[in-house]
């Protein structure tokens, strides 16, 4: 199968800190795939530079082996098909769900095309499809504001799910949330993955476990060790440099 992500001899310094250091990677289309590693490990950093919002220093950074994301800006990339959530979530709080969802859907962005716009039976459908899809259906006309941390972390996946991106990039989404809500964002990324490309950035163990995925370990910026959780976590180097903290 063919990279949908390739990464190859990827460096990146600050102030003589390298923060990614002959980075390797490659990612298969429709694939689930969990990043783990100690903090400073590069984890953020690798994921500035796969979006465009960071410039790496050399290497390659292919997207579907013939585009170069080392020379796009975050916008183009985002254009792509790239999405990347972030850590804390961030939601319109006092819109409802199913109007978070609305305003996300892929469509015209232009003032004119926004103020004319009126709803499709195909786009109701697929706000409908969103929901289910993020477990918030019952929730539907709340407020954002007044969802739990993990409901607010569902609602902005689909948010991004709702632009139709190829590569979901997600940042630790398990931070916060209840051993209950833990469980179905694993149930819930793995729903996603197949038909997109997941990327996940995480440090509980639980939860990758969860993923049930193959799973990277970064170490000072390179690749340490790849493979099953079981693999990686019963590795000698890995237990020293992270599992054994």
């Amino acid at each position: 199968m063919t990279a949908q992500l390739y990464l190859d001899g990827v460096t990146r310094s600050f102030d003589g800190f390298k923060a990614i250091n002959n980075l390797a990677l490659s990612v298969d289309k429709g694939e689930l795939r969990a990043v783990i590693g100690p903090n400073g490990a590069g984890k953020t950093t690798m994921m500035d530079i796969i979006t465009g919002k960071t410039r790496p220093d050399g290497g390659e950074v292919l997207w579907n082996m013939d585009t170069d994301l080392t020379r796009l800006d975050e916008a183009r990339v985002a254009r792509l098909g790239i999405g990347r959530k972030f850590q804390k979530p961030t939601v319109f709080e006092t819109h409802t769900v199913e109007d978070n969802i609305r305003l996300s859907l892929k469509a015209p962005r232009g003032v004119f095309a926004s103020l004319f716009h009126r709803s499709t039976k195909a786009e109701e459908t697929r706000v409908t499809e969103l929901m289910d899809q993020i477990r918030l259906t019952h929730l539907r006309f709340e407020d954002a504001a007044n969802l739990s941390h993990g409901q607010k972390q569902w609602l902005e996946i689909g948010m991004l799910l709702a632009q139709e991106p190829q590569l979901l990039l997600v940042d630790e989404p398990a931070a916060g949330m209840t051993d209950a809500e833990t469980m179905e964002t694993a149930e819930l990324l793995k729903s996603i993955a197949g038909e997109r490309t997941v990327i996940v950035v995480e440090h509980d163990m639980d939860f990758v476990r969860a993923l049930d995925c193959r799973v990277t370990v970064l170490h000072q910026g390179s690749v340490l060790a790849e493979g099953s959780l079981d693999y990686v976590s019963g590795r000698d180097d890995v237990i020293e440099v992270y599992l054994g903290r």
